[in-house]
């Protein structure tokens, strides 16, 4: 679905041309982020700014139409993050080596799961923007 320029100048604003799941920002992946639907259009989510936001490659394409996933520590099917009713730092943070997602909530470790976040090879290119100093990005 296309989506017209001026929302999507509004969701590149507003999110701050990153990814709204794992922070990596359009500078970074060398890439133009993803509208997602944070609700998906198959689930009766429109496409409205309420319900959209800027995704990766590889969190979009993980996420697709997911709105739960599983929290390996509890146990329990949960919902998966919505970056527009809750704060990222509430639900993860950066390991020491700041290449890392931790889930801090079920949450936020049903959505580093379910989204591969912190898959291998994000993890290098995490490891030589920590290393050049364009990573972590300010929240």
């Amino acid at each position: 679905m296309a989506i017209p320029s001026e929302l999507r100048r509004l969701l590149e604003k507003r999110d701050q041309n990153r990814c709204v799941y794992c922070l990596t920002t359009e500078e970074n992946c060398g890439l133009r982020m993803h509208v997602d639907h944070i609700i998906p259009d198959i689930a009766g989510g429109q496409t409205i700014l309420d319900n959209l936001c800027l995704a990766c490659f590889s969190c979009n394409v993980h996420k697709g139409a997911n709105q739960t996933g599983f929290d390996s520590l509890t146990e329990e099917v949960v919902s998966l993050f919505h970056p527009l009713r809750q704060k990222w730092q509430h639900h993860f943070a950066w390991d020491e080596s700041k290449t890392k997602i931790v889930g801090l909530t079920p949450c936020g470790r049903a959505t580093i799961d379910a989204l591969q976040m912190n898959n291998s090879v994000v993890v290098k290119a995490r490891c030589r923007w920590v290393s050049a100093g364009w990573h972590p990005p300010n929240l």
